[in-house]
């Protein structure tokens, strides 16, 4: 039995299970050619995978259509590719009459059709070089006798232990048995992070050197309320933790009374609690009742767990269900987020040193304007239905502030050119995560509608951090009294003009931050659904003042540690 006590803890709870060690398949291209009386052989030897190919398509394919997932599609279009004629002819010529080797076939022929396909001007048809990419590997993984890692298909409660998870991984992710997720890289704003959250499962993050030190199958327990992973360990001990599941369940249980409460506080201060949702699903709206609003629709979701661009259509269909859902609740739709760690499959990113500082989010979309230009469109559109306010990521000038505006404006006159109706009262504002926007905070704020601070970002390039690289995680400090001292500015700015502002971030949900943010004059804040009882029962059980005599004083502290203590001691809130 071993424990380990690294990483960020940053999905509360308790995971017992097998470790599922998830390793995506990489595939190496070698030049091996056969000799002319393996020819037969090697090529029936091709069927036989082409046909272990089909029945693992084919089992997810299933698999999602009994769920109802529209993501079955996408393995119909697997199993079209697996068995298109001309690529299943290129191959057969090469092994019979080049003589290469089954792997070496399947990557010429398919590399052939990759590249023809990426120079295709049709963005529908460029779309389909994941969807050959992904079926190739499969057919090579095979072909080295490599067993599926799929994390659809797990078959016993697991312990996923991976290098990272990409949206991609989570995507197809079976969380009836998905007991909990330990990573390597990440920490406590990485998108496992916030998938973890999303989907209420133990999470910890950050752990260096963890693939090589467990074994796929071991039994192993994540204590993701300490942040130990235990490796191997006793029936005793496995029992010892069945039972502070069962309680910290328990407690869970009893903390979502607070839920149906008003969020107010005890001297009668109204807070909005709004929710941060990433697809409309029947699972996050059902937190209508619940919330004020949705604080943070992160839109690039829809884009991330789809294998090509959402068409206008596609996004509308969804954008409108969340409007009709939340009804006049205002509904904050983030334009698209790519880049840093979120990467879509089929659009060819820039490699950048410093993809946190480089070709991301609004400037990837000032970059790709047609991305953009539909985005808007179905936005817009959707307004009809609710109370749209449209907000962009990555702003960092005045400059990002009238493109805003004029593509706001171009998409406005094309649907008018249609004859298509939008809502004429949408607001529009920004996402303040960039600290130069902070500093002329008071000339955004006369010309946007809103702001909402994305404090993941914020903290990263406030203090100089990779927020997702682990050895230099303990220099992210997301409770220094300079992150407060920089939103208070922002606060400031926002509420001079009479304009609405709220955190959006991870800090938005947290016991510790949150009274502090309410107490620095913030009405409206957001968060993941795991979090809103907790800090309903945080706002319900507390003065502002007591808030706001807490936050004035964590302004004058120098170091975070301080924030902390001084905050628990004098909330006495509980872990």
């Amino acid at each position: 039995m071993e424990r380990i006590k690294q990483g960020h803890a940053v999905s509360k709870g308790i995971g017992i299970g097998r470790a599922f060690v998830y390793t995506r398949y990489t595939p190496e291209k070698k030049v091996v050619y056969i000799d002319e009386k393996d020819v037969e052989t090697t090529f029936a030897r091709y069927h036989s995978i082409l046909q272990q190919a089909h029945q693992e398509i084919d089992s997810i394919r299933e698999s999602l259509e009994k769920k109802g997932d529209d993501k079955a599609k996408i393995f119909q279009a697997h199993l079209d590719i697996l068995h298109d004629i001309a690529l299943e002819e290129m191959i057969e010529q090469y092994i019979k009459q080049e003589r290469f080797s089954i792997a070496y076939a399947v990557h010429e022929a398919f590399d052939m059709f990759i590249e023809i396909i990426s120079q295709v001007e049709d963005d529908l048809i460029k779309e389909r070089v994941a969807d050959l990419k992904d079926v190739k590997n499969r057919v090579l993984r095979i072909e080295e006798g490599l067993p599926e890692t799929n994390l659809s298909r797990l078959s016993e409660p697991s312990v996923i232990i991976a290098d990272d998870l990409y949206p991609s991984d989570t995507a197809t992710l079976d969380r009836n048995y998905v007991e909990a997720l330990i990573t390597e890289i990440g920490g406590v704003t990485s998108h496992t992070a916030i998938i973890a959250k999303s989907y209420e499962i133990p999470a910890i993050l950050g752990i260096e050197g963890v693939m090589k030190k467990v074994k796929h199958g071991t039994p192993v327990i994540a204590d993701a309320i300490k942040g130990e992973l235990i490796i191997d360990p006793d029936e005793k001990l496995i029992d010892e933790y069945q039972i502070k599941r069962k309680e910290y369940k328990a407690k869970q249980a009893l903390l979502i009374t607070y839920l149906p409460l008003k969020p107010i506080t005890k001297d009668n201060i109204k807070v909005e609690v709004t929710l941060n949702i990433g697809s409309a699903s029947d699972e996050e709206l059902s937190y209508v009742p619940y919330v004020d609003g949705v604080g943070l629709f992160r839109s690039e979701f829809l884009y991330m767990e789809n294998d090509h661009l959402p068409t206008e259509d596609e996004q509308y269909q969804v954008y409108a269900k969340a409007l009709k859902a939340f009804g006049e609740k205002p509904v904050i739709l983030r334009t698209l987020d790519i880049g840093g760690d979120k990467e879509l499959s089929y659009l060819a990113l820039p490699k950048e040193d410093n993809p946190f500082l480089g070709c991301r989010a609004i400037r990837l979309c000032f970059e790709h304007p047609d991305i953009l230009q539909t985005q808007l469109r179905a936005a817009l559109r959707a307004s009809v239905n609710g109370n749209l306010w449209l907000m962009f990521p990555m702003v960092g000038s005045i400059d990002d502030i009238e493109k805003i505006h004029d593509a706001v404006s171009q998409a406005k006159v094309s649907l008018d050119s249609e004859k298509i109706p939008y809502s004429t009262d949408v607001k529009v504002g920004v996402m303040i995560e960039i600290p130069s926007l902070i500093l002329i905070a008071d000339h955004v704020a006369k010309m946007v509608d809103f702001a909402s601070i994305g404090t993941n970002d914020l903290c990263q390039y406030l203090t100089a951090v990779d927020r997702l690289n682990p050895l230099v995680s303990s220099y992210y400090q997301s409770y220094s009294p300079a992150m407060f001292r920089i939103i208070k500015m922002a606060i400031d700015a926002f509420n001079k003009e009479h304009k609405p502002i709220s955190v959006c971030g991870e800090l938005g949900g947290d016991p510790i931050a949150a009274p502090i943010l309410l107490g620095l004059g913030m009405r409206k804040i957001s968060m993941a659904k795991s979090s809103v009882a907790k800090i309903k029962k945080i706002i319900t059980s507390h003065d502002m003042v007591k808030f706001s005599q807490a936050a004035h004083h964590i302004l004058n502290l120098t170091k975070e540690k301080d924030v902390i203590e001084y905050v628990q001691s004098v909330l006495k809130l509980e872990d």
